[in-house]
């Protein structure tokens, strides 16, 4: 009996030369160690991070949070390929100090892992 192995196809693929953060539950990259703007944060279930930019993930609807740094509008974010939700993304913040964090994404320490280059 031949055994073929599976190769799971991502809609996107991060240079292999970057440091990367993939889902933990499926290695879909998620985004390069670049695009890291902050270790910082809290999300829904511990620590996570804030990104600039990021690939594979999908976008569910907006809605308003009151949050540890006050009210946003946030949209939750998944994995593309697993469907895992993974965090948020900013909309919209209501107080000027936070307006820096629209456009941007926060994912969960738990669902994401390191690869390329991290040795």
């Amino acid at each position: 009996m031949v055994r073929v192995a599976k190769f799971k196809t991502f809609r996107s693929y991060l240079p292999r030369c970057h440091r990367t953060y993939s889902c933990v539950h499926c290695r879909a990259h998620l985004a390069k160690h670049d695009e890291l703007i902050s270790k910082s944060f809290q999300g829904s279930h511990g620590r996570a991070y804030l990104f600039n930019s990021v690939v594979n993930v999908g976008c569910g609807p907006a809605e308003q949070r009151l949050l540890l740094t006050g009210l946003h509008s946030v949209a939750d974010i998944f994995c593309e390929s697993c469907k895992t939700t993974l965090g948020w993304k900013y909309e919209q913040a209501f107080e000027t100090s936070q307006k820096y964090k629209e456009g941007k994404y926060i994912i969960e320490m738990s669902h994401m892992v390191k690869d390329n280059g991290w040795d």
